[in-house]
């Protein structure tokens, strides 16, 4: 769903939903007990959090730090991702999960980093494994747990977008696909910076806006 590391947890993509429906802010990704060194298997709440179920579209892709695919793979009704990799403990691999329901009007996008912990369990008795970073909101204080108010208008739209913050400054903006595929980037320096979505066809989008401090907010528009 990040943080100043926050990105909202691991939960920053932002969601239409119907009446009965789960918002994005309800669901974190997790790691399930027998992941290992050279093995990890993820579970997806959204699955069961968005009905009908079995319209659930999850795009699931996993990177390096070069940005290397390690795994990618689209699930359909399906809460549970499972991949081997080569990666040494001592790295961490970027998450991205884009769930899509069309019939329950849902685009999220959740994101985070996975990385190898050491957990003493107790004196100088240790076990290990992989946890995702941003998840994991006890090494944050209170206030890196306040995201920033970004605003977008007008939204939808069919050729520019108004983005700003209200109390921060602009630092870098990214455009996705609902598939995660990164359309367009541009670092800034700027209050307000109108992002240009003419070419694009019709449809839902991402935006990732980062303030001075590299926080970031993930927003979804709509190109009419």
């Amino acid at each position: 769903m990040k943080n100043i590391l926050i990105t909202l947890l691991v939960v920053t993509g932002l969601t239409q939903t119907t009446q009965a429906q789960v918002g994005c802010d309800d669901m974190n990704l997790i790691v399930n007990v027998g992941s290992i060194e050279d093995y990890v298997n993820i579970y997806h709440p959204g699955h069961y959090l968005t009905w009908p179920t079995e319209e659930n579209v999850i795009t699931w892709t996993i990177t390096d730090n070069q940005d290397n695919i390690i795994a990618q793979e689209t699930l359909t009704d399906e809460a549970f991702f499972a991949f081997n990799h080569n990666i040494p403990t001592s790295e961490t691999m970027n998450v991205s999960a884009v769930l899509r329901n069309e019939t329950a009007g849902v685009a999220c996008m959740i994101e985070d980093v996975l990385y190898w912990e050491e957990t003493e369990v107790i004196p100088e008795i240790f076990i290990y494994s992989w946890a995702f970073l941003y998840g994991n909101v006890g090494t944050l204080g209170a206030n890196d747990l306040i995201a920033p108010t970004v605003s977008l208008y007008p939204n939808p739209s069919n050729d520019l977008i108004n983005i700003s913050f209200d109390k921060d400054q602009l630092q870098k903006i990214e455009l996705y696909d609902t598939t995660g595929k990164l359309l367009f980037k541009t670092d800034l320096n700027t209050n307000t910076y109108a992002l240009n979505i003419t070419n694009y066809p019709s449809g839902v989008y991402f935006v990732r806006v980062f303030n001075q401090n590299n926080v970031f907010v993930n927003k979804q528009i709509i190109k009419k």
